[in-house]
């Protein structure tokens, strides 16, 4: 495709709970295009895997659009024999889950499985934990490796990524905002409910996850009804997402001339 016409995009959900990930159409025609529903085999990070095409959001394609060279690409329109090979897949995790949590408990390993994923062709599998520092899990990856004849991968994760897995709704009433659409976790300190003259009560300012809302900071440029202000205090620029980053609306924020 040539930088006048780009290759078409293509909102993608891996799992049912999650942000929809953008992947380029590949060598699909644009009038084979697949649509809102249809189940898809595309190529990520981790190798290829089975989503179902949502509909995408045209005016934040530009910002989410993959690079020429990125592997995120879509293979084909999946077929029966994919969305069967899917739903054993399914199972098979839902029993390894089962099966790595007794395991887990009869250990006493002090670690809490978050996830079980399997890879598209059946050779791997991956577990997701939270823990609060390192577990020796050495022998629980040989048991789990002769019980299910495949490669295992033990991967930590930290109580927000958690509650990015497993979804929910938040106290304003909407879903979580790590589920719909934020890219990164990005640190967030009490000083900005305090810039905001938020109550510092704990069970109002903290999450699903038990940590401090996402929100404390990328609501702060406008915490005092500035629209599209882009710094967090009167004096310096304190924009949370640091000048340059788009937080300072379309000009400068006003009080450290950022463009």
């Amino acid at each position: 495709m040539s930088a006048q016409h780009p290759a078409p995009l293509v909102a993608v959900k891996l799992t049912p709970v999650g942000r929809a990930q953008t992947f380029l159409l590949g060598d699909l025609p644009p009038e084979s295009a697949p649509r809102a529903g249809d189940r898809v085999v595309v190529n990520t990070d981790g190798g290829p895997a089975v989503g179902t095409v949502v509909r995408s959001i045209p005016q934040l394609e530009p910002r989410r659009r993959p690079s020429a060279d990125s592997p995120h690409r879509v293979v084909r329109l999946a077929t029966r024999d994919d969305v069967v090979a899917r739903l054993k897949h399914q199972h098979r995790e839902q029993e390894a889950h089962r099966i790595a949590t007794l395991k887990i408990r009869e250990r006493g390993l002090g670690m809490k499985l978050a996830r079980v994923e399997q890879a598209f062709d059946g050779s791997k599998l991956l577990f997701y934990f939270t823990a609060e520092g390192r577990v020796d899990f050495r022998e629980l990856v040989r048991e789990l490796a002769s019980e299910f004849r495949a490669r295992i991968e033990m991967r930590q994760i930290g109580v927000r990524d958690e509650a990015k897995i497993y979804g929910g709704y938040g106290t304003c009433g909407r879903p979580l905002c790590c589920t719909t659409f934020l890219q990164s976790f990005e640190p967030v300190s009490i000083k900005m409910a305090k810039q905001q003259d938020l109550s510092l009560n704990p069970s109002k300012l903290s999450g699903l996850c038990g940590r401090l809302k996402c929100c404390l900071r990328y609501e702060l440029p406008n915490a005092k009804g500035v629209q599209h202000g882009g710094c967090g205090s009167e004096g310096g620029c304190d924009n949370p997402s640091g000048c340059g980053s788009g937080g300072c609306g379309s000009g400068s924020c006003g009080s450290c001339n950022c463009r």
